[in-house]
C-alpha cells in the first residue's frame, strides 16, 4: 500500500477514533524504511505514489508487537489523573468542580459512545465494534474513579485530624503506635493519604 492507503486502512479499523496526518504517514515509513522493516516494491499507482511492503524483519517486528502484552509504563500518563492531584495541591482550585466538570463531560461521551454502539451494533465490521467497546469500558471505569475520588474527598474533609498528644515517636515511652487499621479495604490506601 502506499501512505494514503495505509491511513485510511487504519482510520476505517479503528473507526477514525485516532485520526492519522498523512505526512506523519509517510514520515513513519520512510523512517520503517531507513531501519529496514519496509521496502518500496517498485510499483507506483496511477499518480506515482510509491507502493510499500513489510520486509522479512517488518513482519518478525510486527508478530512480536501482537505477541507482546502491553505494560502499564507502555501507556501515556492519565493525565486526568495529573489534573486532579495537581488540583489538590494548587490553591484556590476546587478540586470537587474538577470532577464534577469532568464527570459531565465523560457522562456525555459515554452517551455518544452508547448511541455509536447502538447503531454498529448490526453491522459486520468487528475491528470498530471492539474499539467501541474499550472506549465504552475506559469511559465507564473513568466515570467509577471520578465518584471513587469525590467519595475519598468526602471522607478526607470529615475525618479527625491526628492531634500531636502522647510521647514522640521513638522517646523513651517506645515507639509511635501503628495506625489504625481500617475496617473498610477501600480506606487503607486514606491511611497512606492522612499520613
Amino acid at each position: 500500500m502506499y501512505g494514503y492507503q495505509l491511513r485510511h486502512e487504519f482510520e476505517r479499523s479503528t473507526g477514525a477514533t485516532w485520526p492519522l496526518n498523512v505526512g506523519q504517514v509517510y514520515t513513519t515509513l520512510a523512517r520503517l524504511e531507513r531501519d529496514g522493516l519496509v521496502e518500496q516494491t517498485g510499483e507506483s499507482d496511477e499518480e506515482g505514489k510509491v507502493v510499500y511492503r513489510l520486509t522479512d524483519a517488518g513482519h518478525a517486528e510486527l508478530t512480536g508487537w501482537f505477541a507482546t502484552p502491553l505494560g502499564g509504563n507502555d501507556r501515556p500518563r492519565d493525565e486526568l489523573a495529573i489534573k486532579v492531584a495537581l488540583a489538590l495541591t494548587t490553591p484556590d482550585v476546587d478540586v470537587r468542580a474538577v470532577l464534577q466538570t469532568q464527570r459531565t463531560a465523560t457522562l456525555r461521551h459515554l452517551q455518544e459512545l452508547t448511541r455509536l454502539k447502538a447503531v454498529a451494533d448490526g453491522s459486520e465490521d468487528t475491528a470498530w465494534l471492539l474499539v467501541l467497546d474499550s472506549m465504552i469500558f475506559r469511559a465507564e471505569a473513568e466515570v467509577r474513579w471520578l465518584d471513587h475520588s469525590e467519595t475519598r474527598l468526602a471522607r478526607l474533609a470529615t475525618a479527625p485530624r491526628p492531634t500531636s498528644a502522647g510521647p514522640a515517636p521513638g522517646s523513651a515511652a517506645g515507639p509511635a503506635a501503628p495506625p489504625a487499621v481500617a475496617t473498610d479495604p477501600a480506606s487503607d490506601s486514606d491511611q497512606a493519604v492522612r499520613r
